[in-house]
Protein backbone atom coordinates (compact mmCIF):
# COMPACT_ATOMS: atom_id res chain seq x y z
CA UNK A 1 0.00 0.00 0.00
CA UNK A 2 1.32 3.50 -1.12
CA UNK A 3 -0.93 5.84 0.83
CA UNK A 4 1.87 7.62 3.17
CA UNK A 5 4.34 8.61 0.86
CA UNK A 6 1.39 9.31 -2.13
CA UNK A 7 0.14 11.87 0.78
CA UNK A 8 2.94 13.44 1.48
CA UNK A 9 3.68 13.50 -2.16
CA UNK A 10 0.88 14.90 -3.66
CA UNK A 11 0.99 17.49 -0.17
CA UNK A 12 4.08 18.67 -1.49
CA UNK A 13 3.16 19.19 -5.64
CA UNK A 14 0.55 21.31 -3.64
CA UNK A 15 2.77 23.35 -1.63
CA UNK A 16 1.02 22.94 1.68
CA UNK A 17 2.59 22.32 4.52
CA UNK A 18 0.91 19.44 6.65
CA UNK A 19 -0.19 22.51 8.94
CA UNK A 20 -2.10 23.93 6.21
CA UNK A 21 -3.40 20.47 4.85
CA UNK A 22 -4.30 19.90 8.34
CA UNK A 23 -6.33 22.97 8.73
CA UNK A 24 -7.89 22.77 5.23
CA UNK A 25 -9.01 18.51 5.83
CA UNK A 26 -10.00 19.53 9.79
CA UNK A 27 -7.87 17.04 10.92
CA UNK A 28 -4.89 16.80 13.74
CA UNK A 29 -1.83 17.92 12.35
CA UNK A 30 -0.25 14.96 14.50
CA UNK A 31 -3.18 12.71 13.20
CA UNK A 32 -1.79 14.08 9.36
CA UNK A 33 1.94 13.51 10.47
CA UNK A 34 1.11 9.77 11.62
CA UNK A 35 -0.61 9.15 8.33
CA UNK A 36 2.84 10.24 5.99
CA UNK A 37 5.29 7.96 8.61
CA UNK A 38 2.90 5.12 7.95
CA UNK A 39 2.31 4.65 11.38
CA UNK A 40 -1.34 5.08 11.77
CA UNK A 41 -3.96 5.28 9.18
CA UNK A 42 -6.65 7.53 8.58
CA UNK A 43 -10.59 6.15 9.18
CA UNK A 44 -13.00 5.74 5.90
CA UNK A 45 -14.73 9.20 6.07
CA UNK A 46 -10.67 10.95 6.36
CA UNK A 47 -9.58 8.82 3.74
CA UNK A 48 -12.91 9.77 1.35
CA UNK A 49 -11.89 13.45 2.46
CA UNK A 50 -8.40 13.23 1.59
CA UNK A 51 -9.35 11.70 -1.69
CA UNK A 52 -11.69 14.43 -2.75
CA UNK A 53 -9.50 16.88 -1.95
CA UNK A 54 -6.56 15.88 -3.78
CA UNK A 55 -9.23 14.36 -6.76
CA UNK A 56 -7.87 11.27 -6.79
CA UNK A 57 -9.57 7.68 -6.52
CA UNK A 58 -9.06 5.68 -3.23
CA UNK A 59 -7.89 3.11 -5.40
CA UNK A 60 -5.05 5.02 -7.17
CA UNK A 61 -4.07 6.89 -3.48
CA UNK A 62 -3.60 3.08 -1.97
CA UNK A 63 -2.47 1.06 -4.77
CA UNK A 64 -0.14 2.90 -7.25
CA UNK A 65 3.02 4.23 -6.43
CA UNK A 66 2.46 8.14 -7.78
CA UNK A 67 6.44 8.83 -7.66
CA UNK A 68 6.71 5.75 -10.41
CA UNK A 69 4.37 6.86 -13.19
CA UNK A 70 5.51 9.77 -15.62
CA UNK A 71 4.99 13.35 -14.95
CA UNK A 72 2.40 13.42 -17.82
CA UNK A 73 0.32 10.77 -16.06
CA UNK A 74 0.66 12.74 -12.72
CA UNK A 75 -0.34 16.03 -13.77
CA UNK A 76 -3.56 14.43 -15.36
CA UNK A 77 -4.60 12.83 -12.24
CA UNK A 78 -4.21 16.19 -10.50
CA UNK A 79 -6.15 17.71 -12.82
CA UNK A 80 -9.12 15.27 -12.06
CA UNK A 81 -8.61 13.07 -14.68
CA UNK A 82 -9.08 9.84 -12.50
CA UNK A 83 -12.07 8.78 -14.58
CA UNK A 84 -13.00 5.27 -15.93
CA UNK A 85 -13.63 6.46 -19.98
CA UNK A 86 -13.95 3.26 -20.90
CA UNK A 87 -16.55 1.87 -17.95
CA UNK A 88 -13.55 -1.09 -17.16
CA UNK A 89 -14.55 -0.15 -12.94
CA UNK A 90 -17.83 -0.13 -12.19
CA UNK A 91 -20.36 2.87 -12.41
CA UNK A 92 -23.24 2.93 -10.19
CA UNK A 93 -26.19 2.81 -12.37
CA UNK A 94 -29.19 2.19 -10.29
CA UNK A 95 -31.87 0.87 -12.05
CA UNK A 96 -35.19 -0.96 -12.17
CA UNK A 97 -36.78 -3.59 -13.04
CA UNK A 98 -40.64 -5.63 -13.43
CA UNK A 99 -42.21 -8.34 -12.21
CA UNK A 100 -40.87 -10.54 -14.99
CA UNK A 101 -37.48 -9.26 -13.97
CA UNK A 102 -36.93 -7.20 -17.37
CA UNK A 103 -35.24 -4.09 -16.72
CA UNK A 104 -37.79 -0.87 -17.19
CA UNK A 105 -37.33 2.01 -19.06
CA UNK A 106 -37.36 4.79 -16.85
CA UNK A 107 -38.95 8.14 -17.38
CA UNK A 108 -36.91 11.56 -16.54
CA UNK A 109 -39.91 14.24 -17.05
CA UNK A 110 -39.39 17.41 -17.37
CA UNK A 111 -40.64 17.34 -13.44
CA UNK A 112 -37.81 14.91 -12.06
CA UNK A 113 -34.90 16.30 -14.39
CA UNK A 114 -33.30 19.07 -11.24
CA UNK A 115 -33.96 15.54 -9.09
CA UNK A 116 -32.30 13.45 -10.97
CA UNK A 117 -28.89 15.12 -11.23
CA UNK A 118 -28.69 14.45 -7.63
CA UNK A 119 -30.39 11.14 -7.41
CA UNK A 120 -29.26 9.31 -10.81
CA UNK A 121 -26.96 6.91 -8.21
CA UNK A 122 -29.88 6.70 -5.48
CA UNK A 123 -32.14 3.38 -5.90
CA UNK A 124 -34.60 5.23 -3.90
CA UNK A 125 -35.24 8.10 -6.24
CA UNK A 126 -35.03 5.69 -9.37
CA UNK A 127 -37.60 3.61 -8.20
CA UNK A 128 -40.61 5.89 -7.99
CA UNK A 129 -40.14 7.15 -11.65
CA UNK A 130 -42.39 5.95 -14.16
CA UNK A 131 -41.57 3.18 -16.11
CA UNK A 132 -42.59 1.19 -19.57
CA UNK A 133 -41.60 -1.34 -21.85
CA UNK A 134 -40.41 -0.90 -25.66
CA UNK A 135 -40.65 -5.17 -26.70
CA UNK A 136 -38.44 -4.30 -29.85
CA UNK A 137 -35.82 -2.72 -28.12
CA UNK A 138 -32.79 -5.61 -26.78
CA UNK A 139 -32.71 -6.85 -23.46
CA UNK A 140 -29.40 -6.88 -23.30
CA UNK A 141 -29.12 -3.25 -23.02
CA UNK A 142 -30.28 -0.45 -20.29
CA UNK A 143 -32.56 2.41 -21.66
CA UNK A 144 -34.09 4.75 -20.08
CA UNK A 145 -36.50 8.04 -21.49
CA UNK A 146 -36.14 11.44 -21.20
CA UNK A 147 -38.32 14.54 -21.48
CA UNK A 148 -36.32 17.34 -23.27
CA UNK A 149 -37.25 21.40 -22.97
CA UNK A 150 -35.85 24.04 -25.10
CA UNK A 151 -35.53 23.96 -29.08
CA UNK A 152 -32.03 23.68 -29.34
CA UNK A 153 -32.43 20.22 -31.50
CA UNK A 154 -34.61 20.34 -33.73
CA UNK A 155 -36.67 18.16 -35.01
CA UNK A 156 -36.76 16.97 -31.38
CA UNK A 157 -38.91 19.43 -30.44
CA UNK A 158 -39.61 20.58 -26.43
CA UNK A 159 -41.53 18.39 -24.34
CA UNK A 160 -40.71 15.62 -26.56
CA UNK A 161 -39.10 12.03 -25.29
CA UNK A 162 -36.02 10.42 -26.02
CA UNK A 163 -35.08 6.90 -25.23
CA UNK A 164 -31.38 6.26 -25.22
CA UNK A 165 -29.44 3.25 -24.41
CA UNK A 166 -26.71 3.76 -21.61
CA UNK A 167 -23.16 4.19 -22.53
CA UNK A 168 -20.29 2.83 -20.46
CA UNK A 169 -17.23 3.47 -22.44
CA UNK A 170 -17.22 7.16 -23.13
CA UNK A 171 -14.42 6.60 -25.89
CA UNK A 172 -17.08 5.34 -28.11
CA UNK A 173 -18.83 8.13 -28.43
CA UNK A 174 -19.29 8.82 -32.44
CA UNK A 175 -18.67 12.04 -33.51
CA UNK A 176 -21.95 13.84 -34.57
CA UNK A 177 -24.09 11.49 -33.07
CA UNK A 178 -27.05 12.41 -30.62
CA UNK A 179 -27.06 11.58 -26.71
CA UNK A 180 -28.33 12.67 -23.56
CA UNK A 181 -25.44 13.98 -21.38
CA UNK A 182 -25.69 14.10 -17.26
CA UNK A 183 -23.34 16.89 -16.33
CA UNK A 184 -22.15 18.22 -12.70
CA UNK A 185 -23.35 21.70 -13.00
CA UNK A 186 -26.00 21.68 -16.63
CA UNK A 187 -28.19 18.54 -15.49
CA UNK A 188 -29.56 16.81 -18.54
CA UNK A 189 -28.71 17.93 -21.90
CA UNK A 190 -29.33 16.69 -25.35
CA UNK A 191 -26.64 17.63 -27.65
CA UNK A 192 -24.54 15.77 -30.99
CA UNK A 193 -21.41 15.18 -29.61
CA UNK A 194 -17.79 15.67 -31.14
CA UNK A 195 -15.72 13.40 -28.94
CA UNK A 196 -12.53 14.83 -27.68
CA UNK A 197 -11.66 12.39 -25.18
CA UNK A 198 -8.12 11.52 -27.08
CA UNK A 199 -6.22 13.85 -26.37
CA UNK A 200 -8.12 16.96 -24.93
CA UNK A 201 -10.06 15.15 -22.40
CA UNK A 202 -13.67 16.72 -23.63
CA UNK A 203 -16.65 16.36 -25.29
CA UNK A 204 -17.88 19.70 -27.85
CA UNK A 205 -21.68 19.90 -27.35
CA UNK A 206 -22.98 20.90 -30.55
CA UNK A 207 -26.79 22.05 -31.13
CA UNK A 208 -28.71 21.36 -34.60
CA UNK A 209 -30.32 25.00 -34.04
CA UNK A 210 -27.32 26.81 -35.05
CA UNK A 211 -28.64 29.82 -33.34
CA UNK A 212 -26.62 28.08 -30.22
CA UNK A 213 -23.12 28.16 -29.77
CA UNK A 214 -21.46 24.63 -29.83
CA UNK A 215 -19.45 24.61 -26.20
CA UNK A 216 -16.73 22.52 -24.36
CA UNK A 217 -17.07 19.87 -21.38
CA UNK A 218 -14.10 18.82 -19.50
CA UNK A 219 -15.46 14.85 -18.63
CA UNK A 220 -14.70 15.51 -15.50
CA UNK A 221 -17.76 17.23 -15.26
CA UNK A 222 -20.13 14.52 -16.58
CA UNK A 223 -21.57 11.88 -14.86
CA UNK A 224 -23.44 9.88 -17.16
CA UNK A 225 -23.74 9.66 -21.40
CA UNK A 226 -26.69 8.05 -23.22
CA UNK A 227 -26.65 7.23 -26.85
CA UNK A 228 -30.13 8.28 -28.87
CA UNK A 229 -32.05 5.94 -29.83
CA UNK A 230 -35.66 6.77 -30.61
CA UNK A 231 -38.34 10.05 -29.64
CA UNK A 232 -41.62 10.28 -29.19
CA UNK A 233 -43.16 13.80 -30.42
CA UNK A 234 -45.27 15.12 -28.02
CA UNK A 235 -47.04 17.16 -30.45
CA UNK A 236 -48.25 16.42 -33.66
CA UNK A 237 -46.10 17.61 -37.20
CA UNK A 238 -46.93 21.12 -38.28
CA UNK A 239 -49.59 21.31 -41.05
CA UNK A 240 -47.76 22.69 -44.28
CA UNK A 241 -50.29 22.16 -46.61
CA UNK A 242 -52.87 25.07 -47.42
CA UNK A 243 -56.43 24.46 -46.68
CA UNK A 244 -57.12 25.24 -50.97
CA UNK A 245 -54.44 22.42 -51.11
CA UNK A 246 -55.79 19.97 -48.63
CA UNK A 247 -59.22 20.05 -50.83
CA UNK A 248 -57.98 19.18 -53.72
CA UNK A 249 -55.93 16.46 -52.25
CA UNK A 250 -58.89 14.99 -51.03
CA UNK A 251 -60.85 15.39 -53.85
CA UNK A 252 -58.08 13.79 -56.15
CA UNK A 253 -58.22 11.11 -53.38
CA UNK A 254 -61.66 10.07 -53.67
CA UNK A 255 -61.93 10.35 -57.55
CA UNK A 256 -59.33 7.26 -57.62
CA UNK A 257 -61.82 5.70 -55.05
CA UNK A 258 -64.27 5.94 -57.40
CA UNK A 259 -61.70 4.78 -60.39
CA UNK A 260 -61.10 1.67 -58.51
CA UNK A 261 -64.56 0.65 -57.62
CA UNK A 262 -65.93 0.91 -61.19
CA UNK A 263 -62.60 -1.20 -62.35
CA UNK A 264 -63.56 -3.73 -59.97
CA UNK A 265 -67.81 -3.63 -61.00
CA UNK A 266 -66.36 -4.30 -64.93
Amino acid sequence: MFFAENLKLLRSRRGRSQADLSHLLNIKRSSLSGYELGTSYPTFDTLIKISSFFKISIDKFLKVQLNAISELQLSELEKGYDIDLKGNRMRVLATTVDSDNIENIEVVNIAAKAGYRNGFADPDFIKVLPTFQMPFLSRSKKYRTFQISGDSMPPVSNGSYVTAEYIENWTLIKDGFPYIVLTKDDGIVFKNLINQIDPKKSLLLCSTNKEYEPYEIDISEILEVWKFVNYIESTPPQQNMSKESLQTAVIKLQEDVDSVKNMLKL
